[in-house]
């Protein structure tokens, strides 16, 4: 990869990220993103909150990114589980879903 071609995929990347962070759901994107380690992990003694709270992050970047509706964004949450639906609710934005 020359680096041209590294620069165009790195401006791209950072287009989509600026679409994520200011699309439908910055609100709670900024939320979640705002949660400190030690409230996320008061919700299991393990390290899987951790590993779903970055699926999360994901799942409400990528419905920011495509304008989805609630009612699909609250779909996707609950598709990763208990664990994603407690996390989202110690966010009011995305709490008021469930």
């Amino acid at each position: 990869m020359d680096i041209e071609e590294y620069k165009r995929k790195l401006r791209k990347k950072m287009l989509e990220n600026r679409e994520e962070f200011e699309g439908k759901y910055s609100n709670e994107l900024n939320g979640l993103m705002g949660l400190s380690k030690a409230k996320i992990d008061e919700i299991t003694p393990d390290n899987t909150d951790s590993e779903i709270y970055e699926q999360l992050i994901t799942v409400v970047k990528e419905a920011s990114s495509a304008n989805l509706s609630q009612a699909q964004l609250k779909d996707r949450i609950i598709e990763l589980g208990n664990i994603a639906i407690k996390i989202s609710k110690k966010v009011p934005s995305i709490a008021m879903l469930f």
